[in-house]
């Protein structure tokens, strides 16, 4: 089975910073359909600062998540900053002591993130948020890649995994944020946080793919 090092994380978290800043204007857009609109931007800021932060400097995978999601937690004004601050930084002390990560250990440092996120946010698969996305990926990966053994193959599957979470949120009514207000005229959008989440996590695991040795 091919093995992702922890140490090989750096060009991981460069690919989440790229995608992020390629969609900027599309994050924009989703969320300005019944949120703020600042969902891309505020995005971009926090993961830009990570990138010339630490673009010149040597770090694991868990290391560039507990790295970056400090920036979102203490810098990145908005309610994503503190929710994906937290994702991160919580997975990141999951896997800061793996040498190499399987695809179940992926699983629990994601797991760990959504479990930090439950303790600051009450929502639920259904809810239309990140959640929808971030927590059928954390099953999948705790579950089926206990049987499944070819690692590019079950991230091939969280890919897949994660745009359905996303793409479940256009038929979802909004119960938080600014969008919740909307009732029933939030149905039949994406929701802005669900789609980001996919972005970082399809990034995430194209990044892993290119590092498996």
């Amino acid at each position: 089975m091919s093995q992702f090092k922890n140490a090989s994380g750096k060009p991981v978290l460069l690919k989440m910073v790229a995608a992020i800043q390629e969609n900027k204007a599309y994050l924009g857009e989703v969320d300005g359909l019944i949120g703020d609109g600042d969902h891309g931007m505020n995005m971009n800021k926090g993961f830009s600062i990570f990138k010339e932060r630490y673009q010149d400097s040597e770090f694991s995978f868990a290391e560039g998540l507990d790295d970056l999601g400090t920036i979102l937690l203490t810098e990145i004004g908005g309610s994503m900053g503190p929710i994906y601050g937290t994702i991160f930084i919580d997975a990141a002390e999951a896997g800061d002591e793996l040498d190499e990560i399987t695809a179940e250990d992926l699983g629990e440092m994601l797991k760990a993130g959504l479990v930090g996120l439950y303790d600051i946010v009450d929502a639920k698969v259904g809810d239309k948020t990140l959640v929808d996305t971030l927590a059928p990926v954390v099953d999948y990966l705790l579950d089926k890649s206990k049987v499944e053994k070819e690692y590019p193959a079950i991230l091939d599957k969280m890919q897949e995994i994660a745009a359905d979470g996303r793409d479940s949120t256009k038929q979802l009514m909004a119960k938080f944020g600014r969008s919740a207000r909307l009732g029933e005229r939030s149905i039949g959008v994406l929701d802005a946080g669900a789609t980001s989440c996919c972005i970082i996590l399809m990034a995430m695991a194209e990044g892993i793919k290119e590092a498996l040795q």
